[in-house]
């Protein structure tokens, strides 16, 4: 029931305690957790941004609609998606199962083959959609490390990613910001720390066959 009991406890933080600042222990744990995160084919088309420069958050206040959090907050991690998924994108990921795990290359090829003629045959528009949703499974798994950590954190939509790109230089490096999560401390002041949470019940949730 630990589990359960962190979930309880995590909320979408609306006031963070801005002198509490994430330790590096915690933050390597969120680094980690980021990068075993599941995604499609096993790909990795994201990158995670660990933002924990003050000057630059109070710049990106206005392009995030003014959510105190993006100031208040310990860091800003921001998910990116890759926007180049090409067949040098691919054949890296193979080349990483052939080093790591010794898999004979003739037997990797059909797949890897196979993976570059569906990527060649998508649309970019289909390639990023395809990106951003490997994007919101991270971003699931980060909330939850986060309350198994006792971290505070508050997935937002709410930006103006085009701004962030440019402010924060991304576009020079084929990525395009997608989401938010600004972690830290909650304000012991935060009174939407207390209220409860809003949920179906169990059975109008749970379909068992």
């Amino acid at each position: 029931m630990e589990i359960i009991n962190k979930l309880q406890w995590r909320y979408a933080t609306k006031a963070f305690s801005p002198n509490k600042i994430v330790p590096t222990e915690k933050l390597d744990i969120i680094k980690q957790a980021f990068n075993l995160t599941a995604s499609s084919y096993g790909l990795q088309p994201i990158k995670l941004v660990v933002l924990a420069d003050k000057n630059l958050q109070a710049k990106l206040l206005e392009y995030s609609f003014n959510q105190k959090q993006i100031i208040q907050a310990s860091h800003v991690l921001i998910l990116c998606i890759q926007t180049n998924i090409d067949k040098e994108f691919v054949t890296n990921y193979f080349d990483r199962v052939h080093k790591i795990r010794n898999t004979p290359k003739h037997i990797l090829k059909p797949f890897e083959e196979f993976l570059i003629d569906d990527f060649e045959k998508k649309s970019q528009k289909d390639i990023e959609n395809w990106a951003i949703n490997q994007a919101y499974l991270a971003l699931g798994n980060l909330m939850t490390v986060c309350a198994i950590e006792g971290l505070d954190s508050c997935p937002m939509e709410g930006f103006v990613p085009e701004k962030y790109d440019e402010l924060l230089e991304l576009n020079k490096q084929g990525l395009k910001s997608v989401l938010l999560l600004p972690i830290g401390y909650r304000d012991e002041k935060d009174m939407f720390a207390e209220f409860k949470k809003v949920r179906k019940k169990i059975t109008d949730s749970i379909i068992e066959l």
